[in-house]
């Protein structure tokens, strides 16, 4: 598992999917028990860990296998990007970082940003859901379910959460937008990273002048007199931006299009609102919108799933192929909205299980009825096209989802 020598024929871990299915060299590979060397989204190589119990391993060992050792992707590297300036950019970024920093952080955000506080925007929520949902009937049919509810709902709720004013809103949607962007090319993907970093700056910097009542304000009036430094507070506003944005819109997207295929399941979610939670769990497992977890380096010598990993190997992870191994369920590759409830990585696993959980859980389980309810006729404006998933994108996804009533 040496990392020296590149090799361009590595597979890309983005590519590794099959509309909603898995590549089935992926399946081959996973279920025979098989590692081997892939190239992440953002460039590295790793060698890749896809079963359930071995996914779970690796996201579990916080010691051994390290986030805060992995050095700039190659891409970055080569702009000149150094470790040095690598560390500067994990601050307040939990998803690269580790204990102890991670855990001082977390224990922070986590008495902040609580399930009792993250439930209080649900009125909000649905207010929001609901306008889009009335532009959509205003416009009639078809539209692109994607640009008109999928990715505006979730990127307003962070707004609302973060604090950012409504005259910035349509501009810090773009930008974020823009940050999954794989065609960038590295020196673009910097640019973008600056801007980003400079509005999150001058965010902060507002709410210290100006505490309001979102989460931000919240942060800097309960540890923002020192235990907070700036950079930390843009590193966790960027990380719920990452976290809370392209992941629901897609799950939003790729759920309803999971349903219009099972509509059995999707009057289910619609007329049943016991079912719902449920059913968001079951969308969670089957769509698993991140392709990866992010890349660990191995710290000193250890064991995977039987397979040795020294120390200075990078691994990552298939959450796709774990959320769908058969040691998880004998059927994974179905959806069934009925199933109950499996422990599913979709988030993760571990002391790095995604901090916004429950707020995604939350828009999902309001935005998906309120849409089938609202157009009890939805359907494909157009069920002969093929649908047009994102490839080699860093989360999975559809670019556009033509929907009539």
């Amino acid at each position: 598992m040496d990392d020296d020598a590149s090799s361009p024929a590595l597979p890309e871990l983005a590519s590794q999917r099959d509309g909603f299915g898995l590549d089935p060299d992926v399946r081959r590979r996973r279920d025979s028990g098989e590692v081997y060397r892939v190239r992440s989204p953002l460039g590295h190589e790793a060698t890749l860990f896809s079963r359930y119990d071995d996914v779970r391993a690796v996201h579990g060992d916080a010691e051994r296998l390290r986030l805060d050792a992995i050095g700039p992707s190659p891409g970055l590297a080569a702009e000149g990007v150094d470790d040095e300036q690598m560390k500067r950019r994990r601050a307040g970024r939990l998803l690269m970082l580790d204990p102890p920093e991670h855990t001082r952080l977390r224990r922070l955000l986590t008495a902040t940003f609580t399930v009792r506080r993250a439930r209080a925007l649900a009125p909000r929520i649905q207010t929001i859901i609901d306008e889009h949902l009335d532009a959509m009937a205003a416009a009639g049919p078809p539209a692109d379910l994607v640009s008109a509810f999928a990715l505006p709902v979730p990127s307003l709720v962070i707004c609302e959460l973060l604090g950012v004013p409504f005259a910035d809103r349509a501009e810090f949607g773009a930008r974020s937008n823009r940050f999954f962007d794989t065609t960038m090319t590295p020196r673009e993907r910097l640019r973008l990273d600056a801007e980003a970093d400079a509005y999150m700056h001058t965010l902060v910097a507002r709410h210290r002048e100006r505490p309001g009542d979102d989460l931000l304000s919240l942060l800097i009036r309960e540890h923002g007199s020192g235990a907070l430094s700036d950079e930390e507070l843009v590193g966790l506003a960027d990380l719920l931006l990452i976290a809370g944005h392209e992941t629901t819109a897609n799950v939003i997207s790729l759920g309803t299009l999971a349903l219009l295929r099972h509509p059995d399941q999707l009057a289910l979610v619609r007329d049943d609102p016991s079912a719902v939670e449920d059913a968001v769990e079951e969308l969670l497992r089957f769509t698993s919108v991140l392709h990866a977890g992010f890349v660990r380096v191995a710290v000193e010598d250890t064991t995977i799933g039987g397979h040795p990993v020294r120390r200075g190997d990078h691994v990552v992870t298939s959450l796709p192929a774990a959320n769908r191994d058969p040691a998880l369920l004998e059927d994974g590759d179905e959806l069934d909205v009925t199933r109950g409830r499996c422990p599913h990585v979709a988030f993760g696993h571990g002391i790095h299980h995604c901090l916004g959980a429950t707020l995604a859980r939350l828009e999902l389980q309001l935005a998906l009825p309120a849409l089938l309810k609202r157009f009890p006729g939805l359907c494909l404006a157009d069920p002969a096209a093929t649908p047009a998933f994102k490839q080699r994108a860093l989360i999975y996804g559809l670019r556009s989802l033509p929907v009539a009533w």
